[in-house]
């Protein structure tokens, strides 16, 4: 069974142009110009004028979504991921906030379950236990801890390989050695939720470190005397920079300074907690409360800021039309970017041949109308509480 995507525009890395996508099973079978190439027989045909087609979205780092959290068991992921798929995200990171370690490691055990049997997730992100307690921001101060080579070894041997990122806080005490002992067993580490000065994170980027997680948040900013974590991630081109384009945890002209200083180093991420395609209310997230006004999740009376409700069409809609981000540079950063973090930048994140069959079809105002993820259409009209 084949699926040929026609008439629109084609928009990734690479550029802009006018073409058609061949798909053939979960891979992209052929691609050609309109006008310039043949168009090739397929089983089903759609004629896509006026739109445009970009690579899957891939989501480095989110919690839940549809009124679901990814701590909460097989049925929530799926959940969560129904609406993120709804809304272009084809390839999600299940984020897992700090818990007790005993439930950090079943949490690992279902999402190593899940990553064979569902080629969508690719695996899990510890975005704790080692944080910052003064920066930890939506995670229990009860769980957070400092990292020791058992207690890191214990989680590599629970995710049986299916964890692929963890942020952890460079000034912890055994922090720089945990680093390279993730590293070592093949999972990128993020600088976040930290008090590290601008030479801890360096340090922390030569000890193998290679993503900051959602930057400008959860560190502290930057002093023209004290220039911190922030501007060490800047000026280190073997760093990433996670950023949370809601127009809440970043200011849109931020945004755009992010992508001017960081060519090709932006990874567009949601943070999204279980209120993402939601409404506004009460919520769990890992142990505590969440409230969420008019579309934004605080911790239950407090200001601080409790993930997001975020998904990555919106993200894309706010970098181009509210930051003034170019296009190309845009998707790249919800497309190729991230699978380049993965190491997945052969088969995921371009509209080429042999690249996986994941794909975005949006209308002119960068709404979702149509996806493929891994060579099977998602449903994209979902429930009002999905």
């Amino acid at each position: 069974m084949t699926t040929l995507l026609t008439g629109a525009r084609l928009l990734d890395a690479d550029g802009s142009r006018p073409g058609w996508v061949l798909l053939d099973g979960d891979r992209i079978a052929a691609t050609g110009l309109t006008d310039v190439d043949a168009l090739p027989h397929a089983t089903t045909t759609l004629e896509l004028r006026g739109r445009t087609i970009t690579p899957g979205f891939i989501d480095l780092h989110g919690h839940g979504g549809g009124g679901a959290a990814y701590d909460n068991g097989p049925d929530e992921i799926r959940q969560a991921l129904a609406t993120h798929r709804a809304h272009g995200t084809t390839r999600s990171v299940i984020s897992l906030v700090a818990n007790p370690i005993d439930d950090v490691v079943a949490s690992l055990g279902v999402v190593a379950s899940l990553t064979e049997s569902d080629p969508t997730v690719v695996g899990a992100h510890l975005e704790g236990p080692f944080l910052a307690i003064g920066r930890r921001g939506a995670h229990s101060p009860e769980f957070l801890r400092e990292p020791d080579r058992e207690t890191v070894a214990a989680l590599i041997e629970a995710g049986d390989g299916c964890i692929r990122q963890v942020t952890i806080a460079p000034e912890l005490p055994g922090a720089l050695e945990a680093v390279r002992q993730f590293v070592d067993a093949g999972i990128v580490v993020a600088v976040g939720h930290t008090e590290a000065d601008e030479h801890l994170a360096r340090a922390a980027f030569d000890a193998g470190a290679t993503l900051v997680t959602h930057i400008f948040n959860a560190m502290p900013g930057i002093h023209h005397r004290d220039p911190g974590p922030i501007v060490a991630g800047f000026d280190d081109d073997r760093v990433t920079l996670e950023l949370v384009a809601d127009g809440v945890h970043v200011h849109p002209s931020v945004v755009q300074m992010t992508f001017r200083a960081a060519p090709h180093r932006v990874a567009l991420v949601t943070d999204a907690m279980a209120a993402a395609g939601g409404a506004d209310g009460y919520y769990r997230l890992g142990s505590l409360n969440v409230e969420v006004r008019a579309g934004i999740a605080h911790l239950a009376g407090t200001s601080t800021i409790a993930g997001s409700t975020l998904t990555q069409d919106a993200a894309l809609r706010t970098a181009i039309v509210v930051a003034g981000v170019d296009e190309e540079r845009a998707v790249e950063a919800m497309t190729l970017t991230p699978a380049c973090v993965l190491g997945r930048d052969d088969e995921w994140g371009r509209l080429a041949v042999g690249y996986a069959a994941d794909v975005v079809v949006l209308d002119d105002d960068w709404r979702v109308e149509r996806v493929w993820a891994a060579g099977s259409e998602a449903v994209t009209e979902l429930p009002d509480n999905a």
